[in-house]
């Protein structure tokens, strides 16, 4: 009954506070946009390779957003409601224990201090100082180390503040953040448990059981809990997969534009709660089990550091070509204790001749040897980015299936053809995937680093101003080594995965005169 209510009320609110902004339409500094983008996909071997024996799966999810944001010379103020499903994920009738699926994606508020551009400051000391908090996306220079994720409709932001200023050209954000599980009185110290873990676990004998506070599960493929053999995390706790947090996180984003270059520098330190490897006992009838997993109630934490360089010059008689370098190293600890040396390199060349843009380049991201003894981990981590954009659209790399041991070596070539009116649009893209270090096969011996070719075919239709259609397919010819960087069991999985979908992305301005 109180989920019910909960749900009413929700809904009285969002209805009042809508009424309450179009009360306000009049004023300039209003604007209420929504979003409604619904995407059918077709998967046989989306993300990882499929098992032979697997049939294809077909769905289709959707996002849905309503947007408000207001902008005064003092403040501005910015939230996002979002709600994300699958098309029949509810009965048509709902019950009340389905609960309430309404999330806030956004909801932060930027106190302007200093703006020299506006007259209702008598003294700006700088051309723009700012104090952004609360829950934001962190979205900075091509998005590979910090973006939204915007392709996956749940999005990505954090529980953050910003310092933000603008003096001469320069700009200049400084932010951090600091994750908690509870608020409740007497809680012990701020252990953090960094990922959405199931509420239920099966032990080893398979009964049944909740999840002991603090831990996350390992499971083995049967989904058990286990202690020995190749277990995996319930809820694989990647950095950049949608299950996992950091305990706090601090950076410092530098950029600054020299006449047609662009150069940026990004310093960024994210702490992890230590754990250790535990068990808990669980008593199911007659039955005793135990659940395996790491419990993270350890005092410290282990800190990484991510810094780097981008620069990215445009030149031509009609600034038709632009170059792109980057450069981030990572040290520290892992999220795991180990030391951390590992780093990544990109470099592409971009062409625009008329309505058609070329882009050649090439990403290198660090990985460990399988055949050396060191203890040092050499596997870069992309952070919180939106891996989607660079390394396929399959999402074999760096996104919800995580990084390869090896690291990855990708040469890759963009085409886009863009109509004169730019309401159509078609790319090709080509990735050439190898291992960026040495792994082995089952026997010991050094396997191939050729990984694979991935063949991106995108369009985009604009219908109207607010609307538009997205149509993509994508192609990979794998080899056996995909299957060692997937962990997957030689043999066992198709060599030829594809994935298609339609989307259908409706954006209104709802303030608009």
């Amino acid at each position: 009954m109180y989920k019910i209510v909960s749900n009413q009320y929700t809904i009285t609110l969002i209805v009042l506070f809508t009424s309450f902004i179009l009360s306000f339409s009049a004023s300039a500094q209003l604007s209420l946009s929504g979003q409604l983008r619904t995407r059918g996909e077709l998967r046989d071997g989306y993300g990882t390779l499929e098992p032979t024996l697997n049939k294809n799966a077909a769905f289709i999810s959707q996002r849905t957003r309503l947007t408000f944001h207001y902008n005064s010379s003092k403040l501005i103020f910015h939230t996002s409601l979002q709600d994300v499903r699958l098309w029949g994920q509810d009965a048509s009738t709902i019950s009340s224990t389905d609960g309430n699926k309404l999330e806030l994606h956004e909801a932060w508020a930027e106190i302007i201090l200093s703006n020299k551009k506006d007259t209702a400051f008598k003294h700006s000391p700088f051309d723009y100082f700012g104090i952004k908090v609360g829950r934001q996306e962190l979205v900075y220079d091509d998005e590979r180390l910090l973006g939204n994720s915007d392709w996956i409709q749940q999005g990505r932001r954090h529980d953050a503040i910003v310092l933000k200023m603008v003096e001469n050209g320069w700009k200049v954000d400084l932010g951090a953040a600091f994750n908690q599980n509870s608020d409740a009185i007497n809680y012990n110290g701020t252990y953090y448990t960094p990922a959405n873990v199931p509420a239920t676990i099966k032990d080893n004998n398979g009964n049944l059981a909740n999840t002991p506070a603090g831990f996350i599960p390992l499971v083995n493929s049967a989904g058990l809990s286990a202690k020995n053999g190749s277990p995996v995390f319930a809820n694989s706790p990647g950095t950049n997969a949608l299950t996992q947090n950091y305990k706090a996180l601090e950076y410092l984003h530098v950029e600054k534009q020299f006449e047609t270059t662009k150069i940026s520098a990004l310093f960024l330190t994210d702490q992890f709660g230590k754990y250790k490897l535990d068990s808990v006992k669980n008593v199911s009838g007659t039955d005793i089990g135990y659940i395996y997993g790491q419990h993270f109630n350890q005092s410290g934490v282990n800190t990484r550091y991510t810094t780097g360089l981008l620069i990215n010059p445009v030149f031509g008689s009609n600034n038709e070509w632009g170059l792109n370098g980057e450069f981030y190293y990572q040290g520290g600890r892992d999220r795991n204790g180990l030391a951390l040396s590992a780093y990544t390199s990109t470099i592409s060349l971009l062409y625009n001749f008329h309505n058609l843009n070329l882009t050649g380049g090439w990403d290198y991201l660090s990985g460990n040897n399988s055949f050396s003894t060191s203890t040092t981990n050499h596997r870069f981590d992309p952070l919180y980015g939106t891996p989607h954009k660079f390394w396929g659209y399959m999402d074999y790399f760096y996104a919800v299936s995580g990084s390869p041991t090896g690291g990855l070596s990708n040469p890759f070539i963009k085409v886009k053809y863009t109509t004169t009116n730019k309401r159509f649009f078609v790319q090709l893209d080509n990735h050439y995937f190898l291992l960026a270090n040495n792994q082995k096969d089952l026997s010991g011996a050094p396997v191939s680093k050729y990984l694979g070719t991935e063949f991106d075919l995108t369009t985009d239709y604009k219908l109207n101003k607010v609307t538009s259609v997205d149509l993509g397919l994508s192609y990979m010819s794998a080899t056996s080594s995909m299957q060692y960087a997937k962990n997957i069991t030689p043999g066992t999985a198709k060599l030829s995965p594809f994935w298609a979908y339609l989307q259908i992305n409706i954006k209104p301005e709802f303030l608009n005169k």
